[in-house]
């Protein structure tokens, strides 16, 4: 007796075109960090509930940074609700614990705002862990 294999869903495109948009903004992140001095760690860091977009290191600074894309950079800057940046501190933590070598690093949550026709905006210590 064969089983029937479950329908493939199709990619609906207005999702796929923003999963494009989010990747291209991450890369346009890393690089502008890369040219300001930072190393990245690690692009989109997995942890059980949260994904961190970049996580990057300079000197003694560990950064956990937000990438976010809108149409305008103002749009972007709101886009960070509490609960998204209580996961990511969740994350972070997971992080540090997954790899001491940087646990003893100074922690900063940061953020890049990324528009279409506007230079990137990077937002160091854009919220912290208290908050």
């Amino acid at each position: 007796m064969s089983r029937a294999r479950p329908r493939r869903r199709e990619a609906d495109p207005k999702r796929s075109g923003a999963w494009g948009r989010g990747r291209l903004a991450e890369t346009t992140a890393a690089l502008m960090l890369m040219l300001k001095g930072y190393r990245i760690l690690a692009r989109r860091w997995r942890a059980p509930g949260a994904e961190i977009d970049l996580i990057v290191r300079r000197g003694n600074w560990l950064v956990f940074v937000e990438v976010k894309a809108r149409t305008r950079l103002a749009d972007a800057e709101i886009a960070l609700g509490f609960a998204q940046r209580r996961r990511i501190t969740a994350a972070a933590e997971r992080f540090c614990a997954a790899h001491p070598r940087h646990a003893d690093c100074d922690r900063r949550y940061d953020m890049i705002l990324v528009s279409k026709g506007a230079l990137p905006r990077h937002i160091p210590g854009a919220f912290d862990a208290n908050f």
